[in-house]
């Protein structure tokens, strides 16, 4: 039986290792005993290489050391909290409150490539909101002592001041591993939307250059966020943020239609009671040369047409316009003595509009519109609380509808949550078109000026509580229940942590201890539920996959995804055990079972060894202890 260590199964994947992989099966001379021998890859890519020191690039103080940092695995785990979730056992919809960087690094097994669409509001580096340490260390730990779990040892946390040497530095340096780390988790023809202001704007979009490739360059949308300027404006009342839009392949990618507007359907009628329905009429020419576009006409009044007006086309060949004109499909007016024109009918048309780049406030919403919508959710003790700069769910609709498809169970990310508004805005989309949109979101727990609610994750919490409660009764339906107790609404609520097992790292001042709790390795205050989810995240498992739990032979035995994974953290196990599970393989009958224990839940290596026998017999190989 195989033990796993909490050194080398660490939680996130080795991107550095896997890089190295994937260069190997690319060009194997280039790596020898694990190293990469940059020498021979130079000579096996040839011409291709840029070694002049004059090139343009994106450069800053810190950049290299901010790769490493996304390279760097974790050794943290995601605990579950079910008494803050609502509906646990059901949704797929998770919250995880801790570092982004951190949480991010922990989903890249169990969510590479999964998903669809990634929105993200970080901060605008205006100088108050972006907060960071002053002193970075493990960034796992930097976190615990953020969040007081350790002690600080003098450790600063400050705001990045305009007059600081290190202002736009800071923010990249931030930046960079998040979004290298997050492209990784989306699919090859997913997206990603990022809000920001004149800021950062440009080196956003360099950075976003350097991640995704400039090929990868959908668009810039303007979203027009007041509804009236602000006279208090010193030089220009700023009107808008932009939304930068990056596919992960622009090859892969392509919008979903919006909905068309009334007002476009309204251009739409019936004049001679057309039986194929409403349409509208089309100019017949264009300003481009067409070689058989100038022929004469004559009108059905009997007027004579020469050709089409002075520097124009028709646009279509004689023949085709008139097999066009036999099928009714030509307009010549009420009296018919109009130039021709082609009437397109609306079910022809189209199903949609395609998305432009500017998005007004009275389509999409507005800044005073989203704390509106986060007051009817959430209620502050002060109004001073609130946040000054959440997004409206009407503006996030717009880019599920661009980015999802309601009849596929896209998988959202935003882990710069803030107050929320995406896990509100999915939960509402989904209720208005019976989508199955499922949704991560991750947010620092900030502390916040708010007496009622500490931090910013609570803030979080409190809303997606109240926007599942509204969702729900939303999607009622009273002439389809079933599908209304289908629907998710939702959330599973994770918090990032230190491992739950120990890792050797004794001196021979405390070698008497640390031998002990060798022994039993697993910290004391952890639940079978925290180790079990744990291993999910070791196992490369959806945070959200179906969990059942057995009991055999008086043991707590948990069944993960149909039996793709079997967990039994009990002590004193015995033969009986192993001859349940045995029996599980037979009847849930799963391409491939595996199977952990805790090492110290056997009470002897006999029946760890009868154990493990009884299992290899049943066919199952892969077998496990803590």
């Amino acid at each position: 039986m195989d033990k796993l260590d909490p050194k080398t199964d660490g939680a996130s994947a080795d991107i550095t290792a896997e890089n190295i992989a994937a260069l190997k099966a690319l060009f194997p001379e280039c790596v020898t005993e694990g190293k990469v021998d940059f020498e021979v890859l130079r000579e096996l890519l040839g011409s291709e290489v840029e070694d002049r020191p004059e090139r343009y690039s994106f450069n800053w103080n810190g950049k290299s050391r901010a790769r490493r940092i996304a390279q760097t695995p974790s050794t943290g785990t995601l605990r579950p909290c079910r008494e803050e979730s609502v509906n646990w056992d059901t949704t797929q919809n998770i919250f995880i409150e801790g570092d982004n960087l951190e949480v991010l690094k922990l989903l890249q097994k169990s969510y590479h490539k999964r998903v669809k669409m990634i929105y993200i509001d970080p901060p605008y580096n205006t100088g108050n909101e972006f907060i960071y340490p002053d002193r970075y260390q493990d960034n796992l730990e930097t976190y615990l002592r953020y969040t007081g779990q350790l002690d600080t040892e003098g450790l600063k946390v400050s705001a990045n001041s305009e007059t600081s040497g290190r202002y736009h530095t800071n923010w990249l340096n931030m930046m960079l591993p998040r979004l290298k780390l997050a492209r990784n988790l989306l699919r090859d023809d997913g997206v990603i939307f990022v809000s920001i202001d004149d800021h950062e704007v440009q080196n956003l979009r360099s950075l976003l250059d350097e991640v995704f490739g400039p090929e990868n360059f959908i668009a810039t949308v303007i979203w027009q966020k007041v509804y009236a300027p602000k006279s208090s404006a010193r030089h220009f009342s700023e009107d808008h943020d932009y939304i930068l839009v990056y596919a992960r392949s622009a090859e892969q990618w392509r919008p979903e239609l919006l909905p068309r507007t009334d007002e476009q359907d309204a251009h739409y009628s019936n004049p001679d009671n057309d039986p194929r329905g409403v349409w509208r009429a089309d100019g017949m020419s264009a300003r481009n040369y067409y070689s058989k576009g100038t022929y004469k006409i004559t009108t059905p009044s009997g007027r004579r047409i020469d050709g089409p007006p002075s520097g124009r086309y028709w646009v279509y060949a004689e023949d085709k316009f008139r097999e066009l004109d036999r099928d009714k499909r030509i307009w010549w007016g009420e009296d018919g003595t109009n130039q021709p024109a082609v009437k397109r009918f609306l079910t022809e048309v189209k199903a949609g509009r395609v998305p432009q780049t500017l998005w007004k406030y009275e389509d999409v919403g507005h800044t005073q519109e989203a704390k509106k919508d986060l007051l009817k959710l959430v209620s502050f003790a002060s109004s001073d609380s609130v946040f000054d700069t959440p997004k409206p769910p009407r503006l996030i609709k717009q880019m599920l509808r661009i980015g999802t498809q309601s009849s596929a169970d896209d998988l959202i990310l935003d882990f710069f949550a803030g107050s929320g508004s995406t896990g509100d805005a999915v939960m509402q989309i989904n209720a208005e078109d019976g989508g199955n949109r499922r949704f991560i979101l991750v947010q620092l727990p900030e502390p916040t000026d708010a007496t009622d609610f500490p931090t910013v994750a609570e803030i979080t919490k409190a809303r997606l509580r109240a926007a599942s409660k509204n969702a729900s009764s939303a999607a009622v339906k009273p002439d389809d229940k079933d599908e209304t107790q289908r629907r998710d609404c939702g959330i599973r609520v994770y918090k990032l942590d230190a491992s739950n097992m120990r890792a050797w790292d004794a001196d021979f001042e405390s070698l008497e201890p640390a031998l002990f709790d060798a022994v039993e390795n697993i910290k004391h205050d952890r639940t079978e539920l925290d180790i079990l989810y744990e291993l999910l995240l070791k196992y490369g498992l959806d945070l959200a996959v179906p969990v059942k739990q057995r009991e055999i032979a008086g043991k707590t035995v948990y069944v993960v995804g149909a039996g793709a994974l079997i967990v039994c953290l009990g002590d004193g196990i015995t033969l009986e055990v192993a001859d349940g599970i045995a029996a599980l393989k037979a009847e849930l009958q799963p391409e491939i079972m595996r199977v952990v224990f805790k090492d110290a839940g056997f009470p002897n290596d006999v029946v760890k060894t009868n154990t493990v026998q009884i299992l290899r017999q049943a066919g199952i190989d892969d077998v496990k202890s803590l």
